[in-house]
């Protein structure tokens, strides 16, 4: 009986021992992705895209670190976060691109109509 009572209890926890979390493979890829896309369109030229490239690279270099100390838990988290500020920075570069082209266009526009418009005789 004792036996049989001690698989009882001992089953559940060895079995709850012996799972563990997977490593994260597609999390590092697509942080590693985000934060190469962010600086292709140019975020390492803008302060706050800046910020947030540089805090991705942080995480992902901690998330291998943890990798490597078998935390793949921890790991997963800090991809998934590196992922987010990523995609912020390119956002955020985008945004400053599109300022950037819009400005140049005012510009183009404001020449384009001096030049068209009539000067005025006295």
């Amino acid at each position: 009986m004792s036996k049989r009572l001690i698989w009882i209890v001992a089953a559940p926890l060895a079995w709850g021992c012996g799972s563990s979390f997977p490593e994260p493979k597609a999390p590092m890829a697509e942080a590693e992705a985000a934060a190469r896309s962010a600086r292709e369109v140019g975020a390492d030229s803008q302060p706050a895209a800046k910020l947030k490239v540089t805090l991705a690279d942080e995480q992902i270099a901690e998330a291998k670190k943890r990798i490597a100390d078998g935390d793949n838990e921890r790991a997963t988290y800090l991809l998934v976060r590196a992922r987010a500020d990523a995609e912020l920075a390119l956002a955020l570069a985008h945004e400053q691109a599109a300022l950037n082209d819009k400005q140049k266009a005012l510009e183009e526009s404001k020449m384009t109509s001096e030049v068209n418009t009539p000067k005025a005789t006295p």
